[in-house]
């Protein structure tokens, strides 16, 4: 089997008004749509992150590609190794091809399935009122915890994160302790995206340390700045922003700086990268989890596809696919039972693309007229001084 062409297909989604410590999502996230074309007539599957750089980049790598077989990962992987998330969104989609090629789902071709149903957690923000928004405003602790009663209600999560670094620490520091109060069973997590000061994160853990949060996530920025926080308090750190390369593992295991690496297979080389950081952190005894970004159906299979087969992953994974209402998928969206998703059972990841919904998605991209997401230049038009400082506290 032989690679014969790259298809990119850019699309823009309409997507909330979520907060953040950079301000606030745009009325469109933006996605690349992958088809891996082969000789066999088979075409693999992938999705990838938007914008002008990552669209260029698998652009940029689709004639490097051209005529090798979709079996040879390393070969590719030497081939675009400056251009990792191009590797990353093109490997998922050799796999794929080689999942329909062979008539097996991926995930018994990374392993077989090690759980039958991958555990998600409610991944809750601070927002503003949007556009046919079933989920309304949430600008304070008591909203907050409306909203996780409506993700409850609606799809069964047992685990609850917060993006914070939004109101003030001590705003968000009361969010948490009324979230545990409404659901004192469920696993906690706050996520500010490093926008605390040292000293701030350290006081903001210590007034948490009586709710038995799960862990905390990159409550400061650095390597050095998460080890001075972790001196301080019992509360597990996690990261998706100080350890996001191999390299990085040394000064954070030496200082001590984090106990859960938070993996992403658009981001870490793929699934081939996702296994090699799952036996890193099992090696040095540190907890894995799984972060998201928006995205949509093909992104969530292969998440699904990789959770399922990867033992070292034991935390319920992070996912905003709930907060978007399109697909590109066949079928309509997947479907979270209890908390939970099985990975489809079908050839390669298991789903179809839904050609006029692309095609619709697609122009809603070249409407636009935008090649990148800016969270900030969209909070200025709410409020024109606003800046994503760091440390905001």
């Amino acid at each position: 089997m032989k690679i014969t062409g790259l298809r990119v297909t850019p699309v823009a989604v309409p997507d909330p008004p979520l907060r953040n410590s950079w301000g606030v999502h745009a009325p469109y996230m933006l996605r690349n749509i992958i088809e891996l074309d082969t000789d066999e007539g088979i075409t693999g599957l992938s999705e990838a992150p938007g914008g002008a750089a990552q669209l260029s980049e698998l652009q940029g790598a689709a004639n490097a590609i051209i005529g090798e077989d979709p079996l040879y990962l390393e070969r590719l992987r030497l081939k675009l190794r400056d251009r990792t998330r191009a590797f990353a969104a093109i490997e998922v989609a050799c796999w794929d091809a080689i999942g329909r090629w062979l008539n097996r789902p991926v995930y018994d071709l990374l392993g077989g399935k090690v759980r039958q149903q991958v555990p998600f957690a409610s991944y809750l923000f601070f927002k503003y009122q949007g556009d046919n928004d079933p989920w309304g405003e949430v600008n304070d602790p008591q909203s907050m915890v409306r909203l996780a009663r409506q993700f409850r209600d609606t799809y069964g999560f047992k685990t609850i994160k917060v993006k914070g670094g939004v109101l003030p620490p001590d705003e968000e520091i009361e969010t948490m302790r009324l979230l545990r109060q409404a659901f004192p069973g469920d696993r906690l997590r706050l996520d500010p995206n490093a926008v605390w000061s040292v000293e701030t994160s350290i006081r903001v853990c210590t007034a948490l340390a009586d709710i038995n949060m799960e862990y905390m996530e990159d409550p400061t920025w650095g390597i050095h700045g998460m080890a001075a926080v972790a001196r301080h308090t019992n509360i597990p750190l996690s990261t998706n922003m100080c350890v996001t390369t191999f390299d990085h593992f040394g000064p954070a295991i030496e200082s001590k700086a984090v106990q859960v690496i938070l993996c992403d297979h658009h981001y870490w080389e793929g699934f081939s990268g996702c296994k090699r950081l799952a036996a890193v952190c099992e090696s040095f005894h540190l907890g894995l989890s799984m972060h998201s970004n928006n995205h949509l159906g093909i992104s969530m299979a292969a998440m699904v596809h990789l959770a399922a087969s990867t033992p070292q992953l034991i935390y319920a994974c992070d996912t905003h696919y709930p907060w978007q209402q399109e697909d590109v998928i066949k079928g309509g969206k997947l479907q979270f039972k209890d908390g939970m998703m099985s990975p489809p059972d079908g050839p390669g990841l298991g789903v179809e693309i839904d050609h006029d919904r692309l095609t619709a998605l697609n122009e809603n991209f070249r409407r636009l007229g935008s090649l990148s997401r800016d969270d900030t230049a969209e909070m200025q038009k709410r409020d024109p001084f606003y800046l994503p400082l760091r440390p905001r506290w």
